[in-house]
């Protein structure tokens, strides 16, 4: 076995598999409202053609084309096609962290970010990846060739989290190479300031990209649940810390609170979807619970 399809858990694939069909019985399939186009009227670009079948609207055949070659094709137009998906992994130093024998939150997040190109590649969807820190380290452009899932988990395995976060720069650059408007997944621990954070993710929205984040956190960064005297290893530049935890949990845990209340705030004025999830919890059901909220959304803004 190839060390990157680590991050093609079996079982998580055959769950998360399954899930087409659950969706569709509960909010009229996973891809189905990814797939209606929020983009409508004159602004809507001409992308490639299609064989003409029963049915079609006459007044999209191409007659050009008919006069060179005799047959009937549809010109297609790009809110008709497929989904452009482009997935955000967080590959900073404090996505290595983990608590015992539990995933880091960096193979978490890489396992997470397989399991959506496995499930939008096998609808037939374009997806690709980005690794990012403080700069963009590592991408796989989109694509609906299947190949694309053996690129995405190499490079996923070839990276280790080693620099500094850098939101605001690195979502600003990516929003300006992404060439068409789609979904964009970031999956991060969005331990960045706030203020970054916020442009950051503006810098998407602007650009007419619909936004959905993933915060992985491991559970002990909620809980603060040490005892006894500890060192504490620096991440990201910072240095290390020898304390008694007992003494710092209260402050930590309220400071801690305040941090997600500020990052639910951000996401909720950008009309971003937001899913925490923790690396004790199931994958699928990560997946299921944004699949969710983003029906339900939809369901209000229709």
């Amino acid at each position: 076995m190839a060390k990157f399809e680590r991050f093609y858990d079996p079982e998580v694939l055959a769950r998360i598999g399954r899930l087409e069909l659950r969706a569709r019985m509960v909010v009229e399939g996973i891809i189905t409202g990814l797939h209606k186009s929020p983009y409508h009227g004159a602004a809507v670009e001409f992308a490639d053609h299609r064989a003409y079948v029963a049915g079609d609207d006459p007044r999209h055949i191409d007659w050009k084309v008919y006069g060179r070659l005799g047959r009937f094709v549809i010109k297609k137009f790009e809110e008709e096609t497929n989904l452009r998906a482009h997935i955000v992994l967080d590959c900073s130093e404090s996505m290595r962290f983990s608590h015992a024998e539990g995933m880091s939150k960096y193979e978490y997040g890489g396992t997470l970010a397989a399991s959506l190109a496995y499930l939008l590649n096998r609808q037939m969807d374009s997806v690709g990846l980005t690794l990012f820190d403080s700069k963009i380290r590592k991408r796989v452009p989109p694509s609906t060739a299947k190949n694309v899932l053996n690129l995405i988990g190499e490079i996923m395995d070839e990276t280790s989290p080693a620099e500094k976060t850098g939101i605001d720069q690195v979502f600003g650059e990516l929003s300006e190479e992404l060439p068409r408007r789609g979904l964009v997944i970031v999956i991060s621990d969005l331990f960045a300031p706030r203020d970054e954070l916020a442009s950051g993710l503006q810098a998407f929205s602007l650009r007419g990209h619909d936004v959905a984040v993933f915060h992985v956190l491991d559970e002990t960064e909620l809980t603060f649940p040490f005892e006894g005297n500890t060192l504490f290893e620096g991440l990201e530049e910072y240095p290390e810390v020898n304390a008694d935890p007992r003494q710092l949990r209260e402050a930590y845990v309220s400071v801690f609170e305040e941090y997600l209340q500020e990052i639910e705030r951000i996401v909720s004025v950008g009309g971003v979807d937001y899913q925490r999830t923790l690396t004790s919890e199931p994958l699928d059901a990560a997946v299921i619970s944004l699949i969710a909220a983003r029906s339900r959304i939809r369901r209000i803004r229709r």
